[in-house]
C-alpha cells in the first residue's frame, strides 16, 4: 500500500482549527456584550456549539439528514435547516455545560448549565449562519483558492512553479448518449466528489472543473514532497475501484479515468471583476491538457512528463514508471518525454525489472 507523506497536522486541518477557534471567541463576544463575567465558560460553550453545527454540517453528525435537506426545495430546507442547527446548538451547549458543571467552572445549577436561554439560541444562530456560510464558500471555490482570494496573494500576478494533475472521466459522451444528460451529470457529480477525499489527503486543491475534467493542482515543493501528486492519481482510482459495486448498481457503470502529471513554472493571477478566480498562464498548463490527450493514443491511463518525474525524489511503494519514449507536444518546440505510472510487479524477478524500470526513467 502506498503512503504520503504527512504533516504533523494537514493543512486543510488547520481551516477547521481556526473555525472553532473563532466558535469559541464568538463565546467570547457573547460573555463581552452581556456582560456575564465569566469568559471561559462562555468560550467553552462556543467551542462545542460550533464543533457539533461543524461537524451536521459536514455529514459527521445525521448524514442522511443532510442528504436529505439537500435535495429539498429552498422554503422548506431553510425552516427544516434551522430547526435542525437548533439541536445542534442544544447539543452543543448541553456538552459544554457538562463540563463547565461537573469541574466546577460555573456556579450556575445543572439545568441552567446545560440548557441554553432563548437569547443563547438566537445569538448562536447568527453566529452559526455565518460560519457555515464561509465553510460553503470555502466549498464552492475550494480551500486553497479561497484563502488566496481572502488574503490577496495574487492581486498582483505572482510567478511560481506549480504541478498540474488533469483528471478526465473516461467514456463520458458514450455514457451520455446512453442514459442522457441529466443522469451523465449526476454520474460525473459523483466521480468528482469521490476526488474530493484523496485530493485533500495529499494537500492539493481542485481549481476547476472542464466539461468532464478535474483540473487539480499542488504548489511545486509540497506536490514533490512524499510523491503527493502521484499518490493523489493512486488514491483517486483506489476510491473509484473499492466501490465498484455501489456505482454500477447505482449509474450502471464504474468509472475509469485517464491522469496526465506535468509541472513547472507559471504565472498565478487573481482575475475577473464581478466573479474572481485564480488562473495559471504558462507553458505548463497547456503540456498538462496535451499530455492527457495522449493518454489516448498511448493506450496509458496515467502518464507523467519525464521533466516531473526527474524532480520527484521517489515513487510510492508499488509504482513504477515505464518509460515511452519522446513524443511531439503540440504548441511546444521540443519533444515531451514521456512515462506510463502503472503497478510495480511484486516479487522475484519482476520486482528487479519494476526497479529498473524506475532506474531508466530517473537517469543520473
Amino acid at each position: 500500500m502506498w503512503r504520503a507523506a504527512r504533516l504533523p497536522i494537514p493543512q486543510h486541518a488547520w481551516f477547521w482549527i481556526g473555525i472553532l477557534l473563532l466558535s469559541a471567541g464568538a463565546g467570547l463576544l457573547y460573555d463581552a456584550l452581556f456582560h456575564n463575567g465569566t469568559p471561559l465558560v462562555a468560550a467553552i460553550h462556543g467551542f462545542f456549539i460550533g464543533a457539533c453545527a461543524l461537524l451536521m454540517e459536514r455529514g459527521t453528525l445525521l448524514p442522511r439528514l443532510q442528504a436529505r435537506l439537500r435535495l429539498l426545495p429552498t422554503f422548506l430546507y431553510v425552516p427544516i435547516a434551522e430547526l435542525a442547527y437548533v439541536g445542534m446548538i442544544t447539543l452543543g451547549h448541553a456538552t459544554g455545560g457538562v463540563m463547565v458543571w461537573s469541574t466546577g467552572l460555573t456556579p450556575e445549577p445543572f439545568a441552567a448549565a446545560v440548557l441554553p436561554s432563548l437569547r443563547v439560541l438566537v445569538y448562536a444562530l447568527a453566529v452559526s449562519a455565518l460560519l457555515v456560510f464561509v465553510v460553503r464558500m470555502r466549498d464552492l471555490i475550494g480551500a486553497e483558492v479561497f484563502v488566496n482570494l481572502l488574503v490577496g496573494r495574487y492581486h498582483r500576478p505572482v510567478e511560481e512553479e506549480r504541478i498540474f494533475l488533469f483528471v478526465d472521466v473516461v467514456g463520458s459522451t458514450a455514457y451520455a448518449e446512453t442514459h442522457g444528460a441529466l443522469k451523465t451529470q449526476a454520474f460525473l457529480g459523483a466521480v468528482f466528489a469521490t476526488l474530493a477525499e484523496p485530493v485533500r489527503r495529499c494537500q492539493g486543491s481542485t481549481d476547476d472543473f472542464i466539461g468532464d475534467m478535474a483540473m487539480i493542482t499542488w504548489p511545486m515543493a509540497r506536490g514533490l514532497q512524499g510523491a503527493r501528486c502521484v499518490a493523489c492519481v493512486l488514491a483517486i482510482q483506489e476510491s473509484l475501484s473499492r466501490d465498484a459495486a455501489a456505482w454500477q448498481e447505482r449509474f450502471g457503470a464504474v468509472p475509469r479515468i485517464r491522469a496526465a502529471l506535468h509541472g513547472g513554472p507559471v504565472v498565478t493571477a487573481e482575475v475577473g471583476v464581478d466573479r474572481h478566480k485564480i488562473a495559471y498562464f504558462g507553458d505548463a498548463v497547456n503540456v498538462t491538457a496535451r499530455l492527457e490527450a495522449l493518454c489516448r493514443t498511448l493506450d496509458a491511463p496515467v502518464l507523467i512528463s519525464g521533466d516531473l518525474l526527474a524532480k520527484l525524489p521517489r515513487l510510492p511503494d508499488g509504482v513504477r514508471a515505464r518509460p515511452l519514449g519522446e513524443h511531439p507536444v503540440r504548441g511546444r518546440d521540443q519533444a515531451l518525454s514521456v512515462a506510463a505510472l502503472e503497478p510495480a510487479p511484486r516479487a522475484g524477478r519482476a520486482a528487479h525489472e519494476g526497479r529498473s524500470s524506475y532506474s531508466e526513467a530517473h537517469p543520473s
